[in-house]
């Protein structure tokens, strides 16, 4: 199964592709750019184009996208909730289904720490993938870790013991489980 990785910014929307398996293969990767003195809408429909092409060119069964959290930035937070819409919508017209994941969803999955620095995010991107080194710019690698981890995502079992699971992986279907406890529920007691 391939999987397109998206990373959405109105300057730099990283891309990657990968297909599911231990270990997972990169297919391609890159980075959507626009200007930044440009026109917004320009910009925009840019991405859109080059996201279009890249799910024409590489035909991904899932699409895995960032999700927009809150900063200080509002300018920065409205591009890339901007983007990331631009992503569901090239899916959607082609019938691909779209899962958005947090940042810190992504640094669990990959590393095993859902507050891991962008380095330790890139270094295991490069070595999941068998790479010499981390796709450059950052944002690059950060679309492959989305796809990295809506693969594993998809291939994991209910229970976090089971023998194929990588560390990561366990690491991530806990951090998971504990997120969907209640605060006032007792250690043993989680949503289903």
């Amino acid at each position: 199964m391939r999987v397109l990785g998206v990373d959405p910014g109105l300057t730099r929307c990283g891309v990657g592709v990968i297909e599911t398996g231990r270990p997972p293969r990169l297919v391609a990767v890159g980075v959507i750019r626009t200007e930044a003195g440009d026109a917004v809408e320009d910009r925009l429909l840019a991405i859109s184009r080059g996201l279009e092409t890249w799910i024409d060119t590489h035909h991904p069964e899932a699409v895995a996208i960032e999700r927009a959290f809150a900063q200080h930035n509002v300018p920065t937070v409205m591009g890339v909730a901007q983007v990331a819409g631009l992503a569901m919508v090239a899916a959607a017209a082609r019938g691909i289904p779209v899962t958005l994941h947090t940042p810190s969803e992504v640094k669990a999955a990959v590393t095993g720490y859902g507050n891991a620095p962008k380095g330790q995010v890139q270094h295991m991107v490069a070595r999941v993938l068998g790479l010499a080194e981390a796709p450059r710019p950052a944002d690059a690698a950060d679309a492959l870790a989305l796809a990295i981890c809506h693969s594993w995502r998809l291939g994991s079992p209910t229970a976090s013991d089971t023998p194929a699971q990588t560390a990561a992986q366990r690491a991530w279907a806990e951090a998971e489980r504990t997120a969907r406890r209640p605060a006032n529920a007792s250690r043993g007691d989680y949503l289903r």
